[in-house]
């Protein structure tokens, strides 16, 4: 029972990230289209959020296996 408990927690984790990941690459791409001077700085900025989510998926698979 544990392992599908596991499994249900990185999963969602997982759609979670994707989600947001997307949402951040989304507006970077919305910003750097209205001012293209700003693509260097909203680069940096989204590579940092997107760092940021990721590291969510990877708590999470750290806990299933703790939990397992």
């Amino acid at each position: 029972m544990s392992s599908l408990a596991a499994a249900i927690a990185v999963g969602l984790a997982a759609l979670g990230a994707g989600l947001g990941v997307g949402m951040i690459a989304s507006k970077t791409v919305e910003g750097i289209a209205r001012q293209p001077e700003m693509r260097g700085p909203l680069t940096v900025t989204m590579l940092m959020g997107i760092a940021l989510v990721e590291a969510i998926p990877i708590f999470a698979v750290v806990i299933a296996f703790i939990v397992m």
